[in-house]
């Protein structure tokens, strides 16, 4: 373990939560109180002023919760301190968190488990994977916002089991002897062509050798819809449905590319649209 003085800060928005937890950790001789927030806002703020080692975070509070605190920070490109949550949700729902935050307390905090707590962050930065923890905790976040942090929220508070996205954010496409990683976010459309399919991305198009059926399925269906027999769309690039006097549908995708939607997929499209 290390000898290294621990920067703590405290976020949460009940204040009888804060000094609870404030007393706590004053017990810890290694442990120094840098600040403390009863918000989000302020919290993503002093953060990135602070620098602390640790921060022990709400998860739902006003302003921004503890999810989008975090999205925050990456947003900002401020470094990310080790997190330890603090929540008053059941243990076996919040257990889906053990992988990717470094820990978590339930409130009301108890002496052992907070001390257990402390002494993985003390093993943390002594073996220094605070790096590794890090990017678990990010890749759990980086696409929450909104109602998708919501609906953590929800489920957590149902006891429902909470996993991180499947879908992956790169795509490496192999060409040859070489192997092209494509942000999945960057990808506006693709197309089938025989044996192969068309993934059109903002820097260009890409050729791979893959099924329509196994590249839509690898994709978020949220965000990729299938438009058509031989064509799927991200939905974050569309402008505008144009219906025709022929009763065909049509996408204009912001670079104004054309898609067909057929008469299978429309609805799909629609839903997608919220229309």
């Amino acid at each position: 373990m290390t000898n290294k003085t621990l920067r703590v800060m405290v976020v949460d928005d009940e204040p009888l939560a804060r000094q609870g937890l404030k007393l706590r950790l004053q017990a810890h001789a290694d442990v120094e109180i840098v600040g403390e927030c009863n918000n989000g806002l302020d919290a993503v703020t002093t953060i990135s002023q602070e620098r602390p080692d640790l921060v022990f975070l709400d998860i739902q509070m006003p302003e921004l919760n503890g999810f989008q605190v975090i999205h925050k920070l990456r947003e900002l490109k401020q470094p990310m301190p080790l997190i330890v949550f603090v929540t008053a949700y059941d243990s076996y729902a919040i257990k889906a968190f053990d992988i990717h935050a470094l820990d978590y307390v339930l409130k009301p905090i108890d002496d052992m488990r907070l001390e257990a707590a402390l002494s993985k962050v003390r093993d943390t930065l002594s073996a220094q994977q605070n790096q590794d923890n890090t990017n678990k905790l990010v890749n759990l976040v980086a696409d929450l916002t909104g109602d998708d942090c919501e609906e953590i929220l929800r489920k957590l508070a149902a006891g429902e089991p909470v996993e991180s996205s499947p879908y992956p954010d790169v795509m490496s496409i192999k060409d040859g002897s070489e192997v092209t990683r494509v942000p999945v976010a960057d990808i506006q459309w693709v197309d089938a062509a025989g044996d192969y399919m068309c993934v059109h991305a903002k820097e260009g198009m890409h050729i791979m050798r893959k099924t329509m059926k196994e590249l839509e399925q690898s994709l978020n269906p949220k965000t990729f819809i299938r438009v058509h027999r031989s064509a799927l769309v991200n939905i974050n690039f569309v402008k505008k449905l144009v219906s025709h006097v022929s009763g065909e549908y049509h996408l204009i995708l912001h670079n104004d590319t054309e898609l067909k939607v057929s008469r299978s997929h429309r609805d799909r499209v629609k839903q997608a649209m919220n229309l």
